[in-house]
């Protein structure tokens, strides 16, 4: 996930809880949301950072450090934390690129199913986080709905983000946390830019852009797969 210039692919599925702590007990079941079409807008209340909070984009840590900022905003949401300054939120994203190289031998380009292992699982000791398919955009939504957020893995080129810098991350991780039913757009959490609070997405153009990636250095792609990681309070 090479950032764009001032910045930060499946589908990730997160529940609320937070950085080195494990998730807090007796957390009641989300409030489930009308059906779609019932509202106007669905957002949910996910702290933002990007995956260089303070602009150090020459570090490869944070450079590459999609999957780990994505992963910090949805422990964020889980434990219904506040006001994280962004001195903070940079601690924590180099925390975690530091717990994955040193434990797994690799903190770049983070697979799916490695974030939810590695990260969910065994930093954050959090069990709800799942890897599902996403066939079609409705998957996502419908997740949302449940009060669930959602992390996709994307070819970030396909996304044409104009805060990227050209030609933009060709393997890339967004936290998406709500839908906007009237026009059609996914609002994200996009840690590749400084600019990415509840960024939004046209609903085609994002599901195009979902594209598995394997755990490396751009590693080339597989087959062409569509998953995402959800996360439920």
């Amino acid at each position: 996930m090479k950032r764009a210039q001032n910045i930060i692919i499946s589908f990730i599925v997160i529940s609320a809880s937070l950085l080195p702590v494990s998730a807090p007990s007796g957390v009641q079941a989300a409030a489930s949301f009308p059906a779609a079409g019932s509202q106007k807008i669905l957002n949910l209340p996910v702290p933002f950072t990007s995956q260089a909070p303070l602009g150090e984009w020459r570090d490869e840590r944070q450079q590459d450090g999609c999957e780990e900022a994505s992963a910090a905003m949805a422990m964020a949401f889980v434990g219904g934390e506040k006001n994280i300054s962004r001195a903070d939120w940079r601690l924590r994203i180099l925390i975690l690129s530091t717990f994955e190289n040193k434990k797994y031998g690799e903190y770049r380009d983070v697979a799916l199913h490695n974030i939810v292992a590695w990260l969910f699982k065994d930093y954050f000791h959090y069990q709800k986080a799942a890897v599902r398919s996403v066939a079609k955009a409705a998957d996502i939504i419908s997740e949302l709905e449940k009060g669930n957020i959602v992390l996709t893995p994307m070819n970030g080129r396909k996304l044409k983000n104009p805060h990227y810098s050209a030609p933009g991350p060709e393997r890339h991780m967004v936290l998406v946390k709500g839908y906007d039913y009237a026009s059609k757009e996914f609002i994200t959490n996009d840690p590749g830019t400084r600019y990415g609070e509840s960024y939004r997405y046209p609903e085609k153009i994002f599901f195009d852009a979902i594209r598995d990636y394997k755990t490396g250095n751009k590693l080339p792609f597989g087959p062409l797969e569509k998953n995402m990681i959800v996360i439920s309070k």
